[in-house]
Formats: C-alpha cells, structure tokens, sequence
C-alpha cells in the first residue's frame, strides 16, 4: 500500500510493503507531523516507510521516516513488533534531531 496526500502544506508519503496500513495508523502518522512542525516550521516532505519481515521471529516489523527540511533532512528509523510504539520512538528521534538543527 502506497499513498501520497498534501498534509497541511506538507508532501506525505506512505510506503508500506505487502501491507496494508489501517485508518487509526493513518492518523497516527498525521499526528506525529502535527508534533514534529512545533520543533520546525520548515518542514516540506515526509516519507513513511513501513516493512515487515517476515522471516525474523522477533522486531519483524520497521519504521522509517524521513523529513524534509533545508539542509540535511531528518531520518530515523525503529524496529519491533508494534507499528505505534515504533511510530512514537521515531517521532522522539526525529523531535531530538529538529531540536538540533
């Protein structure tokens, strides 16, 4: 499942491979954007990569997410096995990385 939507003036684009993301994780994306734009009003782009392997027993699932902003962009990424404890670890990162800059 892959969309692309303008989110408030921002380019969101969600990857997900050989999933299928639901509304509430949706949502849950949106709401991360909402708390990154507090650390910078810069921010043109998101790019949201969803993967699950599903060869590994265990941290099967990883989130990536990138953030456009002048100069370098922002990335972090998480593994696990809850698509929202991930979400969450990623938007700490990424709050820590836009704090910096």
């Amino acid at each position: 499942m892959n969309y692309t939507e303008n989110y408030e003036g921002i380019r969101l684009d969600v990857q997900a491979v050989d999933i299928t993301i639901s509304d509430e994780l949706q949502q849950y994306v949106r709401n991360a954007i909402d708390k990154l734009r507090r650390h910078s009003k810069k921010i043109d782009s998101v790019d949201v990569y969803f993967k699950e392997e599903a060869s590994q027993a265990t941290n099967s699932k990883s989130v990536r997410m990138r953030v456009g902003i002048p100069g370098n962009d922002a990335f972090a990424e998480d593994e696990g096995d809850n698509w929202f404890e991930q979400l969450k670890n990623v938007e700490n990162k990424l709050i820590r990385q836009l704090d910096k800059h």
